[in-house]
């Protein structure tokens, strides 16, 4: 051997760190990061069944409206969306404040919450007295169509405090 050579080896690097087994502060991650999907998926869930009463009010009164294009019997469809709004109401306030109101009571309530007053124009007023008028008499005074958009504005609309 000669004095100048040294008998050196080449350089071996380490293995490369492995992803697998995680640390203990990704599982905690990991974990957080379970929970907060858990939770968003629970609160997303709450807020769909929460939603269902109307969701159906709506499927009801696009069938209705179809039922009225079809037989164009106003009277029929003042009883209906009069049945329809109670029904959907008492599906989110309790029934000791809607169930008893009528008249200018019920249409100021339906118009509570509400961006504007649907319910007091002359759509939505309508709904008072359609129910109760001669089906063979003349409708022309009445806006089937504006009172439609007040229903289907305050079936879309939450109530206050519901979301």
């Amino acid at each position: 051997m000669q004095e100048t050579a040294l008998p050196l080896r080449d350089l071996h690097l380490p293995d490369p760190v492995g992803w697998w087994p995680l640390a203990a502060g990704w599982w905690f991650v990991l974990l957080i990061v379970a929970t907060a999907l858990g939770y968003l998926g629970w609160r997303t869930y709450a807020k769909w069944r929460h939603n269902a009463p109307r969701r159906f009010a709506l499927r009801e009164l696009s069938r209705y409206e179809a039922e009225y294009l079809e037989h164009r019997n106003p009277v029929t469809l003042g009883k209906q969306l009069s049945e329809l709004l109670r029904r959907g109401m008492l599906a989110y306030a309790p029934r000791e404040q809607v169930a008893g109101l009528t008249g200018e009571a019920w249409l100021q309530w339906l118009d509570h919450g509400m961006p504007l007053p649907y319910f007091h124009t002359e759509g939505g007023k309508s709904l008072l007295q359609l129910p109760y008028r001669d089906p063979a008499g003349d409708f022309s005074d009445v806006d089937i169509d504006a009172l439609l958009s007040a229903v289907r504005m305050r079936l879309k609309a939450p109530l206050a405090g519901s979301a």
